[in-house]
């Protein structure tokens, strides 16, 4: 079972022996045994090693401690208020009494239909907003603010509260978020701050030591473990979307619930990953923790500050990994490289000539060793980025000229809250093409037919009007949505001031949702 590691879901116990307990079994000086009238002599303790006899134990020691010291005060602790999901209930019936009476229609609804336009006798009942706390950690990678941690750390927070190593308590400002990789950028406003620097994880080798810094369950601050890399390029584990990139770091320093987006880092201090979740029955550590590499990380922080947003790089191509089960159908001698399981039509892989069965082998000349790797690779490459793959097609080698796409380059942004910055947005929502891949991962029925809403900002218009990720909108303003553009210039069309109304499919059933639109934001919808 895979755990998100900011999910508090244990309760830390006190562990604490009574205070006589040390005295009762401390005595001052040596100790006398008394056995039927037969003294016994005192008893000398053993003298302690001396530094000589465990040379490489301190040694070890001292250099552990030297890392915890440079990398703590750089490692902070997040708390994340947010608003939960909320629950409402539509009463979808017509009343009889109410056709063609707008007094029928919830306050707010009658100017959509006019004089003798039939009321639906939709009900709503308000929503009752549900506020959560959660509990996270973040690392400091430069000295002005700039923190990264886990989307699923801020996801939907309100408010975010940073604690320093040195309890300083300061407000975070969100940056941008990356769902995709499931990484965020926040930042407070302070200067001189301690940092870490950045490492290659890249060079990672089953085997190195690394240590794990955070706030396991959220009460014990300043943690760190000590362990090593059990293995790197681990498969992606998420099964909502296969092209989100893999290539994590797995490693058994103990990460618990609350350490997510604290800092692995290796034997120089470096950053190497981001904690982000753990495999375990029980919800805590069980010996498999895993950190996304840091070299993903740097690449989509630098994108999130300069930009507010990430352009991923995209093929358009499933990929499983070689393995010495089906190397030999493939005709290969060597059990590494990715195999191509599925070329999307129309995408930048299948212009390039990639075809269902070929092996890469190369990127640029460089090794793949799987499928990860090779995911990651691209993903942090720019759109428009000239590509050659060494193929092995049937056992014969060729070399493919590709131009990388952009991943959800068909998702048409609504307000375009990311590339106008995270706070901004008239109507706070990001919609998306209704392809049968989003139908499937969202469990869309085939009659349904609209623009998926991919994110709605928190405290937005969109969110004040219930509506959520994975909704449909089927109508803006009555009239029917084709396609994501469609619903772009419906929405880009409509005058400062005016309201909104959509038709929306939430959990198997369809309602009206009026949206009032911040007028005072003029930069997107």
């Amino acid at each position: 079972m895979r755990v998100s590691t900011n999910n508090l879901v244990a309760k830390a116990g006190r562990i604490a022996a009574p205070a006589g307990t040390a005295a009762a079994l401390v005595l001052a000086g040596s100790v006398f045994l008394h056995y039927n009238g037969v003294h016994a002599a005192a008893i000398s303790s053993p003298s302690p090693l001396d530094d000589n006899s465990i040379s490489s134990l301190v040694a070890l020691d001292n250099a552990v401690e030297a890392v915890a010291s440079r990398v703590s005060p750089a490692v902070v602790n997040i708390q994340v208020t947010s608003r939960g999901s909320a629950e409402h209930d539509v009463d979808g019936e017509q009343d009889e009494s109410q056709q063609g009476e707008l007094q029928g229609l919830p306050p707010g609804f009658a100017q959509f239909f006019g004089q003798g336009g039939q009321g639906r006798g939709m009900r709503v009942q308000p929503q009752q907003p549900q506020i959560e706390h959660g509990v996270g950690s973040g690392v400091i990678i430069s000295p002005d603010g700039y923190i990264v941690t886990n989307n699923h750390v801020v996801d939907g927070a309100l408010q975010m509260r940073v604690m320093l190593n040195d309890r300083r308590v300061m407000t975070a400002k969100l940056v941008g978020v990356d769902k995709l990789t499931d990484l965020a950028v926040i930042k407070v406003d302070a200067h001189d701050l301690p940092s870490v620097a950045w490492g290659d994880s890249a060079k990672l080798k089953p085997g190195q030591t690394v240590l794990a810094f955070g706030s396991p369950f959220g009460y014990f601050r300043n943690s760190v473990t000590r362990g090593i890399v059990s293995a790197v390029n681990r498969e992606n584990p998420y099964k909502d979307d296969a092209r989100k990139p893999g290539g994590y770091i797995q490693t058994d320093a103990a990460i618990n619930p609350g350490n997510s987006g604290g800092a692995l880092v290796n034997a120089h201090g470096e950053l190497v990953g981001i904690n982000t979740f753990i495999i375990s029955n029980s919800g805590s550590f069980a010996g498999a923790g895993f950190a996304i590499p840091s070299q993903l990380v740097r690449a989509t922080a630098e994108q999130l500050i300069k930009n507010g947003v990430v352009h991923h790089g995209y093929l358009g191509v499933t990929l499983n990994d070689v393995t010495p089960a089906n190397a030999s159908f493939f005709n290969l001698k060597v059990a590494t490289g990715a195999i191509a399981a599925q070329v999307t039509p129309g995408s930048p892989a299948s212009e390039g000539g990639l075809k269902n069965g070929d092996v890469i082998d190369t990127l640029n000349g460089k090794k793949m060793e799987n499928g990860s790797e090779l995911q990651v690779a691209v993903s942090e490459m720019q759109p428009g980025t000239a590509i050659e793959l060494g193929v092995l097609r049937n056992g014969s080698s060729e070399t493919l000229h590709l131009k990388v796409g952009e991943f959800h380059k068909d998702a048409e942004i609504a307000g375009d809250d990311r590339s106008a910055g995270p706070q901004k947005g008239r109507l706070g929502l990001a919609v998306a093409e209704l392809t049968p891949d989003v139908r499937q991962q969202l469990h869309i029925p085939s009659q349904v037919n609209g623009v998926a809403v991919e994110s709605v900002r928190p405290a937005s218009p969109a969110e004040d009007a219930g509506l959520a990720s994975g909704d449909v909108i089927l109508e803006v303003n009555r009239k029917p949505v084709g396609s994501a553009q469609q619903f772009v210039d419906e929405a880009h069309a409509l005058p400062a001031g005016k309201d909104l109304l959509l038709l929306v499919w939430s959990q198997g059933g369809a309602s009206y949702r009026v949206v009032h639109p911040d007028s005072s934001d003029k930069s997107g919808m």
